[in-house]
């Protein structure tokens, strides 16, 4: 069966995203998808560059909530919608995030990384005076002080998310490189009782994997992890169900039965 169900999702609501929230739902419902969630950054602490101002990543959640809900009811009966958020985290934020999560009862919740140790790896920066293996590194083992203090959370979103920007991208990247710390990080989710995504954006970027890459997904389904969403990570209409013809092989190559939705926080399960 067809994947029909897209759990990364930003529109204008997200900093980096001019798209309608209306706009993305018809292309969703044209593309023929039968889930959407919008996840729109929610990023505290987001560092400062000529690029990004303070707050550019903080969605104002009820401005948010007030247009889903008008739009969730016009379109009942053509598509499900559910209203999520993708938080950034970093450890110093974890209270915030928590009180972030509890403010609102969304129906899904993706952790993701997206700054480590103060730079995003999105920016040349991050790289420079070392090796792209240093750097990789450095942004895997930022990962589990996130998790040892913020729980609230659903699946952890592009894992990989470094491999998209580095200087040579995938090239010379894999799982069997960074064996040891993807297993802790993947071990602690699953002991959490939390999901991954795939994250197909990396397909739709050029590289050879989404993210993260086949070989991390094949692994936490070897540990036991089951949980596990579809997203674009779609900015804009056209990159929604961005290279999803592709997922539903990659997932069952690596030993996947089913794909997951969310609604209310509780997981539902489709079969690939």
């Amino acid at each position: 069966m067809p994947i029909t169900a897209d759990y990364h999702l930003h529109s204008s609501f997200s900093g980096d995203s001019d798209a309608p929230m209306e706009k993305m739902i018809q292309r969703g419902i044209e593309a023929g998808l039968t889930h959407m969630c919008f996840t729109e950054h929610n990023d505290f602490d987001y560092p400062v560059t000529e690029m990004d101002s303070a707050g550019k990543f903080e969605v104002d959640p009820d401005a948010y909530l007030h247009d889903f809900i008008k739009l969730k009811d016009k379109y009942a009966g053509q598509i499900s919608l559910c209203f999520g958020v993708e938080l950034g985290l970093q450890p110093h934020l974890c209270r915030r995030n928590s009180v972030f999560a509890k403010d609102h009862d969304y129906d899904f919740i993706i952790a993701s990384s997206h700054i480590c140790n103060r730079k995003d790896p999105y920016y040349p920066s991050f790289y420079e005076g070392r090796t792209q293996y240093e750097a990789y590194l450095e942004y895997f083992e930022s990962i589990p002080a996130n998790l040892e203090c913020f729980h609230d959370f659903d699946v952890y979103g592009h894992l990989d998310y470094v491999v998209r920007y580095g200087p040579q991208r995938d090239e010379g990247y894999s799982y069997e490189a960074y064996r040891d710390i993807f297993d802790d990080i993947l071990t602690k989710l699953i002991s959490m009782g939390k999901g991954i995504e795939i994250n197909s954006a990396g397909l739709a970027k050029g590289l050879q994997n989404p993210n993260p890459c086949a070989d991390v997904l094949k692994r936490y389904r070897e540990l036991g992890g089951e949980i596990i969403t579809t997203g674009s990570d779609a900015h804009m209409p056209e990159q929604i169900a961005g290279a999803f013809d592709k997922v539903s092989g990659i997932l069952k190559d690596c030993g996947f039965r089913y794909y997951t939705t969310f609604e209310k926080r509780s997981p539902s399960f489709h079969k690939l």
